[in-house]
């Protein structure tokens, strides 16, 4: 079977949502008043069902008495793995986009589910924007995009599209997720999530644990103000029983050619501004030094005395993936939705994650 990259995120849904979900609610012709309907978690068990003929199927069954939906679509996932960050702007969507790439080159069939309700950033990553979804009797299917010779089943969003829901519309689209989209069989769903500890998360542990989920990675940066937030998603994983599969220490320190910085001379004064010597600077090296031009530079970008993520997992007992730095190269891949392991240049970042992935699924034995 050719390998694939399955991927999912908010705004696909907004048409259907707003129609599936609201206020709508599914009732028994018999049923007391003021029931919360057969697909309510409180189906059975609110104050409102108490002498309903209906209570005791509802509460001992799941919704219309059918199984499990949410099971049955994950029957056929065999790894399910969570994207975490304490912090925002980490690059977690970026390590979870690649994340995918990656396992897709590996023949892998990946799901990619973002459930980032506010600000999903896949769409952009995978290059899918204004792609649209449609239904068949399967459930919601997804569209097709070729990533090398990789068929990728995608479902994309209207674009620039808005959500401005509070929690319950947010765990309704997360359910409407897992139970009404045909994700087939998949080695491996990633789900990228929104920063912290939320309304999104406990509703993606509470939906899936019972399907098994195999982990979370937690991606960080190198500094203190980051790892504040990383050491409450540890404490969070372990809170709700799952388990870390390690922590990745992403843009840790800046990779560039040499060639590809901008040279400046500091100005005598503040009042000045600094001179560029870039050209002085390179004609120099090319003369003198050509083999330089070669090089790629590495050096930090933020304040690493503390440690890092490395120290980080020893004091709090879980697993350190590695560091993947800052690439130029990685952020125009990105930006241009495609994988950086298609970009020669990227060789830094790649040979970075490739050792990361490795150990994941050494470690975890998910192969």
């Amino acid at each position: 079977m050719m390998s694939s990259i399955t991927a999912v995120y908010p705004h696909q849904f907004l048409p259907p949502i707003q129609m599936e979900i609201g206020d709508h609610k599914e009732v028994p012709d018999d049923a007391s008043e003021h029931c919360p309907g057969t697909q309510s978690e409180d189906a059975g068990k609110s104050d409102a069902c108490a002498g309903c003929p209906n209570q005791e199927a509802c509460a001992s069954a799941p919704p219309n008495g059918h199984p499990d939906p949410i099971a049955e679509r994950m029957a056929t996932v065999k790894h399910k793995i969570l994207i975490l960050s304490g912090k925002g702007g980490v690059g977690k969507s970026t390590f979870a986009a690649q994340l995918s790439f990656a396992l897709a080159d590996m023949d892998y069939q990946v799901g990619l589910l973002d459930i980032d309700i506010c600000g999903p950033s896949i769409p952009k990553m995978l290059g899918l924007e204004g792609q649209t979804i449609h239904q068949s009797n399967l459930g919601w299917s997804p569209v097709y995009v070729l990533h090398r010779s990789h068929v990728s089943r995608v479902l994309a969003p209207p674009p620039d599209a808005d959500v401005t829901w509070r929690g319950p519309r947010k765990n309704g689209l997360i359910k409407q997720f897992l139970k009404e989209v045909y994700w087939g069989e998949l080695d491996f769903l990633v789900v990228d999530t929104p920063p912290g500890t939320s309304d999104e998360h406990i509703s993606i542990v509470q939906f899936l644990k019972e399907t098994g989920i195999d982990g979370a990675i937690i991606v960080t940066t190198p500094q203190q103000v980051s790892l504040i937030d990383v050491r409450k998603e540890v404490s969070f994983c372990k809170r709700v029983g799952i388990r870390v599969l390690g922590v990745v220490e992403n843009m840790s320190g800046l990779s560039q050619p040499v060639s590809d910085f901008k040279y400046l001379k500091r100005a005598k004064t503040r009042r000045e501004e600094p001179e560029d010597v870039t050209e002085r600077v390179l004609a120099v090296l090319r003369e003198k030094a050509p083999e330089l031009l070669g090089l790629v530079a590495l050096t930090e970008v933020f304040d690493s005395t503390g440690g890092g993520a490395a120290k980080m997992c020893v004091e709090k007992g879980v697993p350190f993936l590695g560091k993947v730095p800052l690439d130029l190269q990685l952020c125009k891949a990105a930006e241009e939705g495609k994988s950086y392991f298609d970009r020669d240049e990227c060789w830094i970042s790649a040979s970075a994650l490739s050792a990361i992935i490795n150990k994941l699924l050494k470690d975890n034995v998910m192969a």
